[in-house]
């Protein structure tokens, strides 16, 4: 009997430890199957996510909170890469978000092993490249040993992987091995606004010029504000971060500091002094409203020509206080542009850039409202100008008629004026 008890203890014992060992196992397996779960969900929302808007065809530094967290370790993965991006990318050279990924050997080739540099960033240089395609590229390389410049890579791989707008530079590619974060975009051939307004050795940048640079820069800005989806904030609008192409056309560029609204907007600030919202230096929450400031900086830094880290907002400061409200803005003009300007287009332009750099963010107009403004402006010069060749061609066709056939005569300034009404966002260099 007693022998009996023994074994009955001893089964039960038995049957505990392996209830209690399986019990642990099933924990652990339903554990990592949630995290993968997670990472996979995770994943799949950023690559699902897609603009509103789609991209309009060219006419001639810190990774988001919602993506980067404890789940997202920035270690190497097996073939060198970082793991976010390991489970990234595809098999046949093409990443998750659709932006080509290319062998570090073939950027190598194209940049002559890296020695045709045309400009230094932030975080590192930045080269131009003759792709086998025949394309000519502008290919970053971020510095290897700057654990920012890796969060910038990440930042702007994801976030162009889904922003497709003609007034923001396109992301074309990216290579991530042997320790290297490369990015790779179109080439904008003018170079940088900055050295159109500083360097002696460019042709000054005339008015109207100037105008449509700031359009393109405020419809870009309104296309993150509402077109994205989730909107983005750039975070580091300068005159440095806006690249021409050939027909100077501008386009928004370097998303390394940019991001999206949703996330925790009481990070450490970051930007480029002068250009930076004083509110969002008092309290370290970033909104639309601060990439507005900046952008108003940018207006008065196209109006004057001076450099925003050396006394521009002063300058606008003591300007201000001699203008009647809307008008009076004329002595802050750019010398360079020697009086070839409307005194009407720049009072409304500096009155809008006014608007901007209010101290209160709720006063400030809205990225759209800076579009219709500065759209406005220039569909009232191009009326102008239409009207005024119509009117020479008016005059011109009343010389030449031949009295005796008057049913010869054709409508050209007509037709002119129905011409230039489609073309309305060119303009000359």
């Amino acid at each position: 009997m007693r022998g009996e008890s023994s074994g009955l203890i001893i089964g039960i014992s038995i049957g505990v430890v392996i209830g209690v060992l399986l019990a642990i196992l099933a924990f652990l397996c339903v554990r990592y199957h949630r995290k993968r779960s997670q990472i996979g969900n995770s994943s799949s929302r950023r690559a699902a996510t897609i603009p509103i808007r789609e991209n309009g065809a060219d006419s001639c530094s810190i990774l988001s909170d919602s993506t980067i967290g404890p789940e997202s370790p920035m270690k190497s993965g097996r073939n060198g890469m970082p793991f976010w991006l390991e489970g990234f990318k595809k098999s046949n050279g093409v990443s998750m978000s659709g932006i080509p990924v290319y062998p570090y050997k073939d950027l190598q080739k194209a940049t002559y092993n890296f020695t045709t540099l045309i400009g230094q960033g932030a975080f590192g240089p930045v080269y131009k490249a003759q792709m086998p395609t025949g394309e000519t590229v502008a290919v970053k390389v971020l510095a290897a040993d700057s654990r920012q410049g890796e969060k910038e890579f990440q930042t702007e791989v994801m976030l162009l992987g889904r922003l497709h707008h003609r007034n923001l530079v396109n992301l074309v590619g990216y290579c991530a091995e042997k320790s290297q974060h490369i990015l790779i975009y179109v080439y904008m051939s003018k170079g940088s606004l900055s050295s159109h307004l500083y360097n002696e050795s460019y042709e000054p940048v005339n008015w109207d010029v100037r105008v449509h640079i700031a359009l393109d820069v405020a419809r870009g800005l309104e296309y993150l504000h509402n077109g994205a989806v989730p909107p983005v904030i750039h975070r580091d609008i300068k005159s440095s971060n806006i690249l021409l192409d050939h027909c100077m056309r501008a386009r928004v560029s370097d998303f390394g500091l940019s991001r999206e609204e949703m996330v925790d907007k009481h990070a450490a600030i970051r930007g480029t002094f002068g250009y930076l919202d004083p509110e969002y230096v008092s309290t370290r929450t970033f909104t639309k409203k601060s990439d507005v400031y900046s952008f108003g900086v940018l207006l008065f830094e196209l109006l004057a020509g001076r450099n925003p880290q050396q006394g521009l907002m002063e300058y606008v400061e003591l300007a201000a206080m001699n203008t009647e409200g809307k008008v009076g803005w004329e002595e802050l003009v750019d010398a360079r542009l020697d009086g070839n300007f409307g005194v009407q287009e720049l009072n409304e332009v500096a009155a809008l850039a006014y608007k901007c750099i209010n101290r209160a963010p709720r006063k400030r107009p809205s990225m759209r409202d800076i579009v219709q403004v500065l759209s406005r402006v220039v569909k009232s010069r191009h009326n102008r100008k239409a009207h005024h060749k119509k009117s020479i061609s008016a005059a011109t066709d009343e010389v030449s008629i031949d009295m005796d056939q008057p049913e010869n005569r054709t409508p050209v300034s007509e037709h002119r004026r129905e011409e230039s009404m489609d073309s309305t966002d060119t303009y000359e260099v």
